[in-house]
């Protein structure tokens, strides 16, 4: 985590071991009859799903190289014979020499170092994109939860309506067989329930689907509790000292340009190979040891290509670092724009126009049972305080996926599970 953390603030080690970590950490949530919270939700995805296993395996893998990166060049045996298949005194084997070696080559230049160092930050840039893979999954566990308490809200409304409507139903059968409406009025109002009726079903559809998509995270049954009051809360929090993932990548990606560098003017420097052994004279019988040494000379390749490039890519992921901290502070102030104006929306609604519109619907039925007003007004009435409710829902809904898309960008559940974990 240090190795990744350098290319960021100390605010992201608390959420990059929480990602990485709370499969170990959480325990799949026994059933309960507890209402099944957002928290809830994310602990049961993450404690089944695949997402954080997969990130152990990439980051154990990239740990590995490290390990291997460090290692020395294996050394080398061999076997000469030299001095026969000639004329003379060296034809065929008469006077072979045999040399059994041992060579082994020195790396110059701080090789190993700068190697491992590759591999360290090719480490750090695995965890920065693993910690983006979890947190993408976070927010489709997120997105799947807002649906579910958003098609939960829009089935009361509609079970509401069905229930407005069924009640006026009655009232206005008992008017129209006492002669006061005329039969179509009847007729209308249960033509207006079989519409209820099937917005109802549709309704109960919609939020089947929304259950079944999210127990689909963590393989379960879609038969949990939702707190309806999950739904109405639109206040976001924003920490002043955010950290993003994705800039946390390209600074990873940085620190591996640079490490890469210093591998390339390390290999530009020859690396000599030493060797040792012995030699067996055939015609006298006897034995010696050999010694010798070898330097590859940089006539041709100076490797100077390969460090240019290396330079090159240092100087453009330096860019893109830059461009990205600069989308990053754009797209949260868009967000936080658009959650400002999604959580007035839906409190003006609440405050403003929902009680002017019930009071409407309330004189409406008034009038109605003394013949002041008709059926239609009441239906519109009634159609305009429907509206304002599913509006609301549709603005309350805007503001949790902003919000969700906000703890994207900013690793908001990485902390909130960081806290979790260290609990357990």
């Amino acid at each position: 985590m240090r190795t990744f953390c350098g290319a960021g603030t100390r605010a992201c080690r608390a959420p990059l071991v929480a990602l990485l970590v709370l499969a170990c950490c959480l325990m799949p949530a026994s059933a309960s009859a507890e209402p099944l919270t957002l928290q809830n939700a994310l602990s049961r995805a993450l404690a089944v799903g695949f997402a954080v296993p997969a990130a152990r395996a990439r980051i154990q893998g990239a740990e590995a190289g490290v390990s291997q990166a460090g290692r020395l060049p294996n050394p080398s045996i061999g076997v000469e014979v030299e001095n026969f298949g000639g004329s003379g005194a060296y034809r065929g084997f008469r006077s072979p020499e045999t040399t059994f070696f041992l060579q082994q080559t020195i790396e110059l230049g701080d090789k190993r170092a700068a190697r491992t160092g590759v591999a360290r930050s090719e480490l750090g840039m695995t965890r920065a994109r693993a910690a983006v893979r979890v947190l993408d999954h976070l927010r489709e566990v997120e997105i799947a939860w807002i649906e579910v308490v958003a098609t939960t809200a829009q089935l009361r409304v509609a079970e509401d309506r069905l229930a407005i409507a069924q009640q006026l139903e009655g009232e206005i059968a008992r008017r129209a067989q006492a002669g006061r409406d005329p039969l179509y009025i009847q007729s209308r109002a249960e033509a207006q329930i079989a519409l209820e009726k099937i917005t109802v079903d549709q309704a109960r559809a919609a939020a089947r689907i929304a259950r079944a998509n999210l127990a689909s995270y963590w393989r379960g049954r879609a038969d949990f509790d939702i707190d309806p009051n999950a739904f109405e809360s639109a206040v976001a929090a924003i920490d002043g000292n955010v950290f993003n993932v994705d800039v946390a990548v390209l600074a990873a990606e940085g620190k591996l340009a640079t490490a890469r560098i210093r591998l390339e003017r390390s290999r530009a420097v020859p690396d000599p190979s030493v060797r040792i052994g012995v030699r067996h004279f055939n015609d006298t019988r006897d034995s010696a040891v050999i010694a010798g040494l070898s330097i590859p000379l940089s006539i041709f390749d100076d490797n100077s290509g390969s460090i240019q490039k290396a330079e090159q890519e240092r100087k453009a992921a330096e860019l893109d670092i830059a461009s990205g901290q600069n989308a990053f502070r754009r797209e949260l102030k868009r967000l936080q724009a658009r959650l400002l104006a999604s959580s007035t929306e839906a409190r003006r609604i609440q405050s403003e126009v929902i009680p002017q519109a019930e009071r409407a619907v309330h004189l409406v039925r008034e009038g109605l049972e003394r013949g002041a007003f008709n059926y239609i007004e009441f239906i519109d009435a009634q159609r305009t305080l429907n509206d304002a409710r599913l509006r609301r829902i549709e603005a309350l809904k805007s503001f949790h996926l902003d919000n969700a898309t906000v703890g994207r960008l900013t690793g908001r559940h990485a902390r909130l599970n960081a806290r979790q974990g260290s609990r357990q």
